[in-house]
């Protein structure tokens, strides 16, 4: 989990304060008629926890609110159980600054909150349950995010503790079956991806049958996705595949494919080196937040 390590905010790049800027812009994008009415007096507002979920993307509502002109004080950190009890809300944060700033940044800093913190819980849900099943692999997420809000939901991940797998096309070279099918065969395909990637970007290549994952392997491919395997074929398969090439060829294998709460149970299996799953962010109920103007 990224929280053991060091702070979670510090992986963050330089540009991403600017996503916050059009985030704004598309909230108001001309006159704030609201502002207006309310004026500009100092207030202080709470944020409150309204549904059980972990707390994630505290740099993003700190930032939104910064670009308001406001502060923020946090009651909870980064990553802790938001559990508002029979009381139904829990107090989270307070936040102070002009009134029509507060209500400027609201929204947009609730909803940024309440989707990270959504796709946290999911994710952390997601690897309890794969690890009370006994699976040691990786647990990871995938690339189907929202456009525009890759980097909160993967941050969401991380908060939550699972991998957030390739983030983007230049992150690894992943060929998939319509790749294959463009470039004619697998074997072509996984030389072709070698000779541009280097030695730093690791080739990963989708199949759907042990024969294609042999060609796979022997052309040099890193990581092997079994896509779309029912429970029982992924594990003959997986286990067929480590015993044929066990001294030949290094490889981690990776299963994907429909994979939920429901049904992971089935795919459990220590020769899988990967779990990749969408689950975790598409679909993610959010954790209720709301804030108030005190009062």
């Amino acid at each position: 989990m990224a929280l053991q390590h060091g702070n979670p905010a510090d992986l963050l790049p330089v540009h991403w304060k600017s996503q916050i800027t059009a985030w704004f812009a598309e909230d108001t994008p001309s006159f704030d008629y609201g502002g207006f009415v309310v004026g500009d007096s100092e207030r202080t507002a709470t944020l409150y926890g309204k549904s059980k979920g972990i707390l994630a993307g505290v740099p993003f509502f700190d930032e939104i609110f910064a670009q308001a002109g406001c502060s923020v004080r946090w009651h909870l950190k980064e990553g802790s159980i938001v559990d508002p009890g029979s009381s139904g809300k829990l107090v989270v944060a307070t936040v102070m600054g002009p009134v029509r700033k507060l209500l400027l940044g609201e929204r947009v800093a609730l909803n940024t909150l309440s989707r990270c913190s959504g796709v946290a819980t999911k994710s952390r849900a997601m690897e309890e349950l794969v690890r009370k099943a006994g699976y040691t692999g990786v647990l990871a997420g995938t690339r189907k995010t929202t456009p525009g809000f890759r980097l909160v939901e993967k941050y969401g991940m991380l908060i939550g503790g699972v991998d957030g797998h390739r983030h983007d096309l230049s992150s690894m070279i992943m060929l998939k079956d319509n790749h294959i099918w463009a470039r004619g065969s697998i074997t072509d395909a996984v030389k072709a991806a070698k000779a541009v990637g280097g030695f730093a970007l690791k080739v990963e290549v989708e199949v759907d049958s042990e024969k294609d994952a042999d060609e796979a392997i022997a052309a040099g491919a890193d990581i092997i996705m079994l896509d779309n395997f029912d429970g029982d074929g992924l594990k003959v398969a997986a286990s067929s595949l480590k015993q044929r090439w066990v001294g030949k060829r290094e490889f981690l294998l990776e299963c994907s494919g429909g994979l939920t709460a429901d049904n992971v149970g089935t795919y459990i299996n220590n020769d899988i080196d990967i779990i990749s799953t969408s689950s975790i962010h598409q679909g993610v109920p959010h954790v209720d937040f709301s804030l108030k103007i005190d009062h």
